[in-house]
C-alpha cells in the first residue's frame, strides 16, 4: 500500500528545516520540477508557512533520453523568479527512481549560474538509481517490482496511484 502523500509533509519539512538549519542556510530558493515536484513544493511550502517565491523547471530539453523519447507535447519553459547564480536551492521533486531527472535539472540550473548548494527533496525514493544522486530529505522509500511505477495525481489532493506496466 502506498502512503499518503499528506502524512508524509510534515515530516518532510521537520527534516528540511533541520538540514537547513545544520548547514546555516537561512535564505534558500525553492525550485519544483515540472509537474509533480511543483505540486509538492507548494505544499511543502504550505506546511513550513512559507510564501517564497517558487521556482519551476521543465528539464525536457535536458533530458539525456531526449532523442529516443522526442519533445513532450506539454513541455513549458522553465520559470525561476530569482538568480541562481550563488543561492542555495531546495530542489524538489516527486518521485526519485533512476536519478536521471535529477541529473537534467542540476544541468539545467547549472546553465543559469553556480548555485551556493543544492538541497534534494522527494516525496518518494523507488530504490532503483541508476546514477548516484540520493535524496537530503525524503518522504518515503519504496522497492517496487521492475513492472512497477508510481505516478503522483494532484494538485489537490495529492494521491499516489501504484502502475504495472505491460510487458
Amino acid at each position: 500500500m502506498l502512503p499518503n502523500p499528506n502524512d508524509l509533509l510534515p515530516a518532510m519539512a521537520s527534516a528540511l528545516t533541520q538540514h537547513l538549519n545544520q548547514r546555516q542556510i537561512s535564505e534558500p530558493r525553492f525550485i519544483g520540477i515540472r509537474t509533480g515536484g511543483v505540486w509538492v513544493a507548494q505544499a511543502l511550502l504550505q506546511v513550513l508557512g512559507r510564501e517564497d517565491a517558487l521556482g519551476i523547471l521543465d528539464v525536457s530539453f535536458y533530458r539525456d533520453d531526449f532523442t529516443q523519447n522526442g519533445l513532450h507535447p506539454q513541455v513549458q519553459p522553465s520559470e525561476l523568479p530569482f538568480e541562481i547564480e550563488g543561492q542555495h536551492l531546495v530542489l524538489i521533486d516527486d518521485v526519485l527512481m533512476s536519478g536521471r531527472t535529477i541529473r537534467a535539472a542540476l544541468n539545467e540550473l547549472f546553465d543559469y549560474g553556480r548555485p551556493a548548494s543544492v538541497t534534494l527533496v522527494s516525496l518518494l525514493d523507488l530504490n532503483a538509481r541508476e546514477l548516484p544522486i540520493r535524496p537530503d530529505v525524503v518522504g518515503a522509500t519504496l522497492s517496487l517490482a521492475a513492472n512497477e511505477r508510481v505516478k503522483l495525481s494532484g494538485p489537490t489532493p495529492l494521491t499516489l496511484e501504484l502502475q504495472t506496466l505491460a510487458n
